[in-house]
């Protein structure tokens, strides 16, 4: 991955990509996955990963980002009720929807990768995605606070979820997925165990993204000859 990049072109998976793999490890992922796209390792690759797997798998479908469109406007309202600045929330929403605006004109993956590659546009969707993950973590408080080492959920909402650069934890994942109502697999690498570990999000559902978990990294992964990916 060019150090430039925050996001890469797919790169079909090989010994050469999968460095440092246990041999059956290796045999599991190249049977189900073709692809992989790397995302930098700045403490945003889960969110980045995550988002840019979202907004891949709305292109060529118009219905589909106008759809993501109006998930966005209750989102907006979501975070609104948590009590975030206004003049921030519309700033970010805004860059948002004129990504997907972009899109659905130029729904192509140079466009996508240019646009996630532009470091003030990619992280601002990132920002947006944390606001939201902080904001459905207080909204159910009485469940997730049991699953945070903090003084409190609201601490580490502030210190931890809504502040980029910071890594994600399993319990942020499982509220960004509950909250936008994506379906995704997480694929670990670690363990002693030869064998892949599993996580899909939420538990029992039929996946539409995929992940690689790497020494407390993501990237995407993509299936064999898969058709384009929906939402969950």
């Amino acid at each position: 991955m060019d150090k430039s990049e925050l996001v890469s072109n797919k790169e079909a998976i090989s010994a050469e990509t999968l460095t440092e793999l246990e041999e059956k490890k290796y045999q599991d992922i190249c049977e189900q996955f073709g692809f992989i796209r790397r995302v930098r390792g700045d403490g945003n690759c889960f969110y980045r990963a995550f988002c840019f797997s979202l907004v891949e798998s709305l292109l060529h479908s118009t219905s589909t980002i106008k759809r993501f469109q109006h998930t966005l406007l209750r989102t907006h309202k979501v975070l609104m009720t948590a009590g975030f600045d206004e003049y921030v929330l519309k700033k970010l929403s805004n860059n948002f929807n004129s990504v997907l605006e972009q899109l659905e004109t130029d729904a192509c993956e140079e466009t996508l990768l240019g646009l996630f590659n532009d470091q003030p546009t990619s992280d601002s969707m990132v920002q947006y995605l944390r606001l939201l993950t902080s904001a459905h973590l207080q909204s159910r408080a009485d469940f997730f606070q049991h699953f945070v080492e903090a003084p409190s959920l609201k601490f580490y909402c502030t210190q931890v979820v809504e502040l980029m650069a910071m890594e994600c934890n399993h319990v942020e994942i499982l509220a960004l997925s509950e909250e936008l109502d994506i379906s995704l697999c997480i694929i670990a690498i670690e363990g002693s165990d030869e064998h892949l570990t599993y996580h899909t999000i939420p538990d029992g559902c039929q996946p539409s993204l995929y992940l690689l978990y790497k020494n407390f990294h993501y990237d995407i992964l993509y299936k064999h000859r898969e058709e384009e990916p929906v939402l969950g």
